[in-house]
């Protein structure tokens, strides 16, 4: 094919074939990995089974144990051309499961020192079934498929335990994009804010970068009676807390990009006749623009500084940088938007607003133009606005999105292989 991917590829009506063809199978793999939920670092079920799936397939390499518990597969094709990467997340979340399903998930684990409950609460189980089915899909067409196409099913999207590294980061530092390289990447997520079989896209900054935020208030302790003896580390933080909304509404240029800084946790004291002698508080900061993150961070060390030293406390601002704006390659999405329409059909394909949440395929974007979708998973009949939300112990999936799926990521990666 020359010229544009306009062209439906020769491939188009065998991939949706073996597509549909293999749906009983990504429904018996996604209802295991449902059932047996594995926390970021410690997929090691998981990707034991990915694993030998992509050695029976006969896949040209399959490397384990990156970052941890990834694991990596090449197709060669027949034919030349260039190599393209496809992307899915394999962890779980520290949620308990509330949805009545005969394969819910019942397993608990220790989390950060916490015992949790463990569940597939955002649908890298769909994901992980999609993209093994991508892979069987796309290796019963080597004998015409252009190019190569690497696999990468990574571990810890929602963050390893404390104190260790992980996730895409971590998988490109040992190697995942070298060996051969990628000329482009794909990822997909499901969402609940989406009608069964709606396709959402954006171009350019989709994903807010994210980024946590620790402050620690230290005042003086002493009786909650006398509180003149004193440096009361609570008001100040609440003062603290208060400051900090006028950064997003008052001091940057909201005309540019949204943000968001929230305070989600404020610990402090143990009785309530005593003033203590700290308070922490922990928070999210959430943007779509990478200079605009910086001068946000600038902005809430300053302010909360200034705040604690006027009520004569003092503080310690702590904001670590987790993943990066997810930023669709405008012209990758323009060259590959006929693609979605021809998988979704017009009417269920949907430009998308910003979403808040993040994504840590950002980090693979930074290297390799990339295009991430999103995939709706609420059954006809079913308000979006009514249902759970990813992350939720009531999220539910229609499990009808995985044919969609695959019929997604293996439309992208053929016609780019041969355009």
């Amino acid at each position: 094919m020359s010229g544009s991917v306009a062209q439906a590829s020769s491939l188009t009506a065998r991939i949706d074939a073996a597509a549909a063809s293999i749906e009983p199978r990504l429904i018996a793999w996604r209802r295991d990995f449902h059932e047996h939920p594995e926390l970021g670092n410690r997929e090691f079920r998981t990707a034991a089974v990915v694993a030998e799936h992509l050695r029976a397939l006969g896949l040209d390499e399959v490397r384990t144990g990156v970052a941890h518990t990834g694991v990596i597969g090449l197709l060669k094709g027949a034919l030349p051309g260039p190599v393209v990467a496809l992307r899915a997340d394999m962890d779980a979340l520290p949620v308990s499961e509330e949805v009545d399903l005969p394969f819910a998930s019942k397993a608990k684990t220790t989390w950060n020192g916490e015992t949790v409950g463990v569940m597939h609460a955002c649908g890298h189980d769909l994901h992980t079934a999609i993209l093994m089915g991508v892979t069987e899909v796309l290796a019963g067409m080597r004998a015409t498929l252009r190019g190569s196409v690497k696999f990468i099913f990574q571990p810890a999207e929602e963050l390893p335990p404390e104190g260790e590294d992980g996730g895409a980061k971590m998988m490109i530092a040992e190697g995942a994009l070298e060996r051969p390289t990628p000329k482009a990447i794909f990822g997909l997520h499901v969402t609940s804010r989406l009608p069964l079989g709606v396709i959402g896209y954006r171009p350019g900054p989709t994903m807010a970068s994210a980024d946590n935020l620790t402050i620690t208030v230290h005042g003086r302790q002493t009786h909650g009676a006398m509180p003149w003896f004193g440096v009361d580390p609570i008001v100040t933080a609440a003062q603290v807390v208060l400051g900090l909304q006028t950064v997003v509404s008052r001091q940057v240029d909201l005309t540019r990009e949204p943000a968001v800084v929230t305070i989600g946790t404020i610990k402090g004291g143990v009785r309530e006749n005593i003033i203590p002698d700290s308070v922490e508080m922990r928070g999210t900061i959430r943007s779509f623009d990478e200079a605009m993150r910086d001068d946000i961070h600038e902005r809430v060390t300053t302010l909360a500084e200034a705040i604690a030293r006027g009520s004569r406390a003092s503080c310690t601002v702590c904001i670590r940088k987790n993943y990066p704006v997810t930023v669709n390659d405008p012209k990758l999405t323009e060259k590959m938007l006929p693609t979605l329409q021809r998988t979704a059909g017009d009417e269920r394909l949907m430009l998308v607003p910003k979403v808040m949440g993040s994504e840590d395929f950002s980090f693979f974007q930074q290297l390799v133009p990339g295009l991430f979708v999103f995939i709706g998973v609420v059954p006809p009949g079913t308000d979006p606005s009514t249902s759970a939300p990813n992350h939720s112990p009531r999220f539910f999936a229609d499990e009808r999105c995985l044919v969609q799926g695959v019929r997604a990521l293996a439309h992208l990666a053929c016609d780019y292989l041969e355009s």
